[in-house]
């Protein structure tokens, strides 16, 4: 009770009446700590007007020199070049990580329903079958492929468009990834491939 007071009385500005010592400290906090709020301060905001947004006139009347003299156009906001950094690209909200494991994603759950068709071999008979070492191979083809441009400094925001655009390349990753989980577990349970009997 006497914390939750003195520590609104710290917040509100008064004094706090707390029993205080010969040497004038409050018992729990000593007054060279404790802020010195003045009320007659002054809280300045300053505004900036947005990109796009339209700025308002000044409230002061125009002498006719002044009506004269055209207004500066303010200079366009330059967009940030991305970072080519391997740090930033790697990042845990960068660029690279989930974008990559989507592609790999992609690919890997269409090869696998692909070759399961054709042969009807299911995902574990797939890696043991040398297609452990065709999935080291793709891996590391589409992560260099994935990375080269990023470390160009190009965006895959910039070269997307239409359907195939930077967030349903994202989505249809994430969708993959879960398919490739879905199809190991249901195969693992079923004890055989999803398409067959």
């Amino acid at each position: 009770m006497t914390t939750s007071f003195a520590m609104q009385s710290i917040i509100m500005g008064s004094p706090v009446k707390l029993s205080q010592s010969r040497n004038g400290l409050n018992q729990f906090v000593p007054s060279c700590y404790l802020p010195r709020l003045h009320r007659s301060s002054r809280l300045r905001v300053k505004c900036m007007a947005e990109e796009g947004e339209k700025l308002e006139q000044s409230s002061t009347p125009l002498t006719d020199s002044a009506a004269t003299v055209p207004k500066p156009t303010p200079a366009p906001f330059a967009k940030a070049k991305p970072s080519t950094n391997f740090s930033d690209i790697f990042s845990f909200s960068g660029p690279a990580p989930e974008r990559i494991n989507g592609r790999l994603a992609m690919f890997g759950f269409v090869a696998a329903i692909g070759v399961e068709l054709a042969n009807g071999a299911d995902l574990s008979a797939q890696l043991s079958n040398g297609g452990l070492l065709w999935f080291l191979g793709s891996s590391a083809l589409l992560t260099l492929a994935s990375l080269i441009p990023l470390f160009q400094g190009v965006t895959v925001e910039s070269k997307s468009g239409g359907i195939m655009s930077a967030d349903a390349e994202i989505w249809n990753g994430r969708f993959a990834m879960l398919g490739l989980v879905a199809l190991a577990f249901t195969e693992y349970v079923k004890g055989a491939g999803l398409f067959q009997v």
